[in-house]
């Protein structure tokens, strides 16, 4: 089984770029989907990105459209996720995950990493 492990997480200013990356320790199967989401304080975890293993166009959260970018390495085993122009509102806890469907819906998505705290203040 996948175990993904993130980091890159931290204290930026708003306008800000950060990137995050997350390590899949094992192989993960070709037709696997990886996602990126977030929680932050107070709020229930929401998605944030997507992309297919194997390539493919990659899906966004209306919220973060044209600042975020999903990406992945496919040799490092590796996702990232980068992100431009931060907002105070981007603050929260960012976890990647693993699943089979291409899908925003976190239900679908069995493999889930610790979690990165990203903190944007003004």
């Amino acid at each position: 089984q996948v175990h993904m492990v993130e980091s890159g997480g931290g204290s930026v200013q708003a306008g800000d770029s950060l990137r995050l990356s997350c390590a899949a320790t094992g192989r993960p199967r070709s037709s696997s989907v990886f996602a990126w989401f977030r929680q932050a304080p107070g709020k229930e975890r929401e998605f944030v990105a997507l992309v297919r293993w194997h390539g493919g166009s990659a899906f966004y959260a209306d919220s973060v459209k044209g600042r975020f970018t999903i990406s992945r390495d496919n040799p490092k085993n590796t996702l990232y996720l980068q992100m431009n122009s931060l907002k105070t509102d981007d603050t929260a806890v960012y976890y990647c995950a693993v699943g089979s469907e291409y899908t925003s819906n976190q239900a679908a998505y069995d493999v889930w990493g610790q979690g990165t705290q990203v903190t944007v203040a003004s």
